[in-house]
This record gives structure tokens, C-alpha cells and sequence, in this order.
């Protein structure tokens, strides 16, 4: 008896391990580059408005702070503040000013109403290899997933 208990805890250990090992690394926002692909709403009867034309509405984040938007028709440049938490998964993050371009895009676009959601961002989750942004107050959230660009 006292040999299985001992295994067994050598087998559990050895689980445990195994497991830690295939987790994946933490991930950061610096460097990558994302499409988005839904904005949800925290209002039921809203839902969640899929992006019409994916890679559309994009964001690169450079390693220097800057993030370049293409936001349908119109460009745009500004600063984030990205603050992992020990997780690696999860974290605060906000944008500076958004300078952009204001062409007219032809409809359906959703450059204004993403434009608009920027300066709201607080925070990020990566789940499901789509990274997450909450905006403050329970405003809705950004879904994006990697993008080429």
C-alpha cells in the first residue's frame, strides 16, 4: 500500500509537470497585429455586430508604444499603455489620442463607431487565439483575431 500511495503521488507530480510545460507562453501586445472581427455590446438587445468585411478594421502595435489603425477607409496613429498581469493572458490597456484620417466611408463600416470605442478601451484578455478589449463601464468589447498586417 504504501508503494502505490508513494507512485501515485510520483505519477500526480509528473502530471502536474507535464501539464505547466504544455501551457502556452505569455503572450504581449507589442509586435503583433490583429483584424477585427465582432463588436459586442454588454446591451442584449444590441448583441454582437460582426465586422462586415474582415481585415477592414486592424491594429498593429509597435514595439516603440504606437499603434497604426486601419479603420475601413481612414488611417490612424496614436499611443497604448499595455500592462500585462502575472498571468500573462490578461491586462490593462489604453490608447492615447487617435489621430485619423475623416474620408467618408461607403456603408456598411464600422471605422466611427471603433474610432469612437478607442479612447473607452481599460483592458485585453487573449482567449481562443483572439485577443479581447473591455471598454470601461461595461461598454462592450472588441474582438479581434491575428491579422498579416
Amino acid at each position: 500500500m504504501v508503494r502505490l500511495v508513494g507512485w501515485l503521488s510520483v505519477a500526480v507530480s509528473a502530471v502536474t509537470v507535464a501539464g505547466c510545460a504544455g501551457q502556452p507562453e505569455p503572450r504581449s501586445l507589442p509586435g503583433t497585429s490583429w483584424q477585427l472581427v465582432a463588436i459586442e455590446s454588454m446591451d442584449d438587445a444590441q448583441g454582437s455586430t460582426p465586422t462586415p468585411h474582415p481585415g477592414d478594421v486592424t491594429v498593429s502595435f509597435g514595439e516603440d508604444g504606437t499603434a497604426a489603425f486601419q479603420l475601413g477607409c481612414n488611417s490612424g496613429s496614436g499611443s497604448f499603455s499595455a500592462e500585462p498581469t502575472g498571468d500573462g493572458a490578461t491586462g490593462s490597456l489604453t490608447f492615447g489620442p487617435v489621430a485619423t484620417t475623416l474620408m467618408g466611408c461607403p456603408e456598411p463600416s464600422l471605422d466611427q463607431e471603433v474610432s469612437a470605442a478607442l479612447p473607452h478601451v481599460r483592458g485585453y484578455i487573449f482567449r481562443d487565439d483572439q485577443l479581447h478589449m473591455s471598454l470601461m463601464a461595461d461598454g462592450g468589447i472588441l474582438s479581434w483575431e491575428p491579422s498579416n498586417g
